[in-house]
């Protein structure tokens, strides 16, 4: 099913510290910033016990709003830079944005935005292709 939505919200759980990895990964790949929110992890693997006292490690999530026709770029880049595919590293999902205001700056940064991610003549995307 396609997603007719203009943009995706995209959300990254990282261990704290590596937000600004995320958020840059993300600008480099089209992203104009995100917000970062502090959280703690209540998980299965989350707690720890030091001398019997559970110790819950603290989190960064990592809120990117994104136009639709980068969500994979900027997927992409963040698992990359962050280290998601390693165990413990965080992990990024993204769901689709129904409505959206006071963002008025994309509009007339869409163009900009479509010009960095168009590929050059010759030149490969360095994202590999996805299997069929």
């Amino acid at each position: 099913m396609e997603n007719d939505k203009a943009f995706d919200l995209i959300i990254t759980v990282v261990n704290r510290g590596f937000a600004d990895q995320v958020v840059d990964a993300a600008k480099s790949a089209g992203a104009q910033g995100g917000t970062v929110l502090k959280a703690r992890g209540t998980g299965i693997h989350e707690v720890e016990k030091f001398f019997g006292i559970s110790i819950q490690p603290e989190k960064e999530v990592v809120l990117t709003l994104i136009r639709h026709e980068f969500k994979q770029d900027v997927l992409y880049a963040i698992a990359k830079e962050a280290g998601l595919n390693q165990e413990g590293r965080g992990l990024s999902f993204s769901l689709p944005v129904e409505d959206v205001v006071g963002i008025v700056h994309a509009d007339k940064d869409l163009s900009e935005l479509q010009a960095m991610r168009t590929p050059k003549k010759g030149k490969e995307s360095k994202r590999p292709k996805e299997p069929k």
